[in-house]
């Protein structure tokens, strides 16, 4: 986090061995002029805490809202979630082909019509190109499944967010606020931060929905607007 006054580093400073306040290092002109009237104000860590949890509320929504995004991004994934499943059955055509193709091989190597040496040789490199569809159609399976389960587990990451913050300690603080905030800045009493995608969409939808009926705005949309910025490589 920064300042907004002169740019430097917001940092921690315990005061009477157990009061942690943070303040502006203050440093005007890259340490030349001396130091910034802001590096002598100084916050608590409790009202910083409570900032961060008034942003972080700004992506809550009830349980009933977060069955209908639930429903919203299945919908959304349904032409990747087709994909993976052509995929997968292109796969598991081609698997059934080379078992035939070894069985025809077998019976012709008992009928004499091929020998032990050819057989072997064939027989290994298909054997090889059917593990690799074996990996394939596992790959499709776990990408759909991920996908799902990672959207699922952001939609309650988000919800959560505050709640969870205020539980945490410090590392584990820092740790949710990179996850979800970026460009942190310390403004006289106040903290600015922009939300990282796709929280900043969702805190758009959260307070669209606040301003004219979650429901609503859940219902005519069809889907959150947010939702197409999630994808099978979100991380």
């Amino acid at each position: 986090m920064t300042c907004t006054e002169c740019g430097c580093a917001i940092v921690a400073e315990i005061k009477k061995g157990k009061y942690v306040y943070y303040h502006c290092t203050g440093h005007t002109n890259k340490g030349r002029g001396g130091y910034a009237d802001c590096r002598r104000k100084y916050v608590r860590e409790e009202v910083l805490d409570q900032a961060f949890a008034n942003l972080l509320d700004r992506l809550h929504f009830d349980e009933e809202i977060l069955e209908w995004v639930k429903a919203a991004l299945m919908a959304s994934h349904a032409d990747e979630r087709r994909e993976h499943e052509q995929a997968i059955h292109r796969c598991q055509v081609e698997y059934k082909r080379l078992e035939d193709r070894l069985h025809a091989m077998y019976l012709d190597k008992l009928d004499g019509r091929i020998d032990n040496a050819f057989y072997d040789r064939m027989s290994a490199q298909w054997r090889t190109e059917q593990t690799r569809l074996l990996r394939e159609i596992e790959r499709h399976g776990s990408a759909e499944e991920s996908y799902m389960e990672d959207g699922i587990r952001l939609l309650e990451l988000a919800r959560n967010a505050s709640r969870l913050f205020a539980k945490q300690p410090v590392h584990e603080k820092k740790r949710l606020l990179n996850l979800v905030l970026s460009n942190c800045q310390w403004d006289l009493g106040e903290v600015h931060a922009v939300f990282r995608q796709p929280f900043d969409l969702l805190a758009e939808t959260v307070a669209s929905g606040a301003a004219t009926g979650a429901k609503q705005t859940v219902v005519t949309t069809g889907s959150p607007v947010w939702l197409g910025n999630l994808d099978s490589n979100q991380d």
